[in-house]
């Protein structure tokens, strides 16, 4: 197992340790040239996880979270309203990442990928920062999902422009590739053996790994063990996760672990995992639902569309 010592590892399974605390700060501790892989759904603008947009959120109060409009009288879940971002704030998640870029780069593997979420809205500034710290941008995966992000009505004006929307309605979202760039003159083949890096994993099924993957929201029976603002389903969690590691074997970090969505994967796939959270109650959510998250079995899609109605769209 990688060696955390100098950390207080809360979680220690076989093959999973999970870390309380900032990444940043934990990063920078980490042996260069030492993980594998990093799978991770950061903070997108940065602020929406921060104590007070949380506590806006819990308490339903204004901020950068913002209840998409009821068609059918269920209760909906906040998401993070990025359009109503600052220049200045703008500015600010393009520092942060590409602070987070240069923390990545030291201590992945030559060869390494990194596979990040992100959204349509700020995708462009996102992973233009990444390539500006020096990782390699590969490609985009696409997940198609359909989403209640865009579609609205202008603010407070929803009755006298009836038929404008602001935004298209979403019907995808946008996982950035990089790759901490291959030493000069080597190939893919040579840093596969030298580094068990420097590709991606083909699919169980001996087809490639494809950059578009259809996919659903997180079904309910894993919200009700991780009930993230963000959760992905495991379903598709497992396929990129399982791609991360080209010869099946590493160790797969993610620093913004949330209520470990990706820790939960790699377990499934038999990885050795990282996950680290700074949130004390996403920690708390991770802490008690990683392994249970891990032995729910992959419904068939046809499956999880009978559970689902425009509540969950």
């Amino acid at each position: 197992m990688y060696s955390l010592d100098n950390f207080q590892v809360i979680l220690k399974e076989p093959l999973t340790q999970i870390i309380f605390g900032n990444s940043f700060d934990i990063l920078k501790k980490f042996p260069s040239n030492s993980i594998d892989a990093i799978v991770t759904d950061p903070p997108y603008g940065v602020k929406e996880y921060t104590p007070e947009e949380l506590a806006r959120r819990t308490q339903g109060g204004t901020g950068i979270w913002r209840l998409p409009p009821s068609f059918d009288g269920h209760t909906r879940s906040p998401l993070p309203r990025f359009t109503a971002l600052t220049k200045k704030e703008r500015e600010e998640i393009y520092s942060y990442f590409f602070d987070f870029g240069k923390l990545a780069l030291e201590i992945l593997k030559p060869g390494a990928h990194m596979f990040l979420a992100c959204n349509s809205f700020l995708s462009q500034i996102v992973f233009s920062s990444l390539i500006e710290s020096g990782l390699e941008f590969r490609t985009e995966i696409i997940r198609l999902v359909q989403t209640l992000r865009g579609g609205d009505r202008p603010k407070n004006a929803e009755e006298e422009f009836k038929d404008v929307c602001s935004l298209p309605r979403g019907g995808y979202e946008p996982w950035g590739l990089f790759r901490k760039t291959i030493p000069e003159k080597m190939t893919v083949a040579e840093c596969l053996r030298t580094y068990g890096t420097g590709g991606i994993r083909r699919q169980k099924n001996d087809l490639p790994f494809v950059d578009v993957i259809s996919s659903i929201k997180a079904p309910k029976n894993e919200r009700g063990i991780s009930n993230h603002p963000s959760l992905k389903p495991q379903s598709f969690m497992q396929k990129i996760v399982y791609s991360s590691l080209p010869l099946g074997k590493g160790v797969v970090l993610d620093p913004f672990m949330g209520s470990g969505s990706t820790i939960s994967a790699a377990i499934r796939c038999g990885y050795e995992s990282i996950g680290i959270e700074r949130d004390s109650d996403f920690f708390r959510m991770a802490e008690q639902g990683i392994i249970r998250l891990s032995q729910i079995p992959i419904q068939e899609k046809n499956q999880i569309e009978m559970e689902f109605n425009e509540e969950d769209l």
